[in-house]
């Protein structure tokens, strides 16, 4: 289903700018949205890695275990058949390694989409915005040369 087009040009200034305060507005949450849904499919990545990596080593390997992002605490590798997986909100399942390798490679994959998607809506707001923008412009150029020839006579 389309959705209803309306006119830029019948527009007033004033509700122009709006619109043009609008999208931009919408321009900047969509390109927060995509930062954050880079950075973590950035981090699933760096988990499937982490669980790559882990699986050459031996129980009781010294290791650093992240309580935050900035915030490691010395631990050792208790067990190589089944890693913790963090699912969500807090919640942790074990897992097989390979199990959780297909977890963070889905959850790769996943979120891949959704930034492709995103990617279109952006792209698809810009124009917008430099459709607005463009009219605006115009707009203006036309009132101010009209007051101009209006206060000349």
């Amino acid at each position: 289903q389309k959705k209803p087009q309306v006119d830029l040009s019948s527009l007033p200034t004033a509700q122009l700018g709006n619109v043009k305060n609008q999208l931009t507005q919408e321009l900047q949450h969509l390109t927060t949205s995509f930062g954050q849904l880079k950075a973590a499919q950035g981090k699933f990545r760096d988990c499937g890695v982490s669980v790559r990596d882990g699986l050459g080593r031996d129980e009781g390997t010294p290791i650093l275990v992240p309580l935050t992002p900035s915030l490691y605490v010395p631990g050792k590798l208790a067990s190589t058949d089944v890693v913790l997986v963090d699912v969500g909100t807090g919640f942790y399942v074990e897992k097989t390694p390979q199990a959780a390798r297909e977890f963070y490679s889905r959850k790769v994959e996943e979120l891949g989409k959704n930034l492709q998607d995103l990617e279109k809506i952006v792209q698809e707001k810009q124009g917008n915005l430099s459709v607005v923008e463009d009219v605006l412009r115009q707009k203006v150029i036309s009132e101010s040369s009209n007051s101009e020839a209006d206060g000349g006579t």
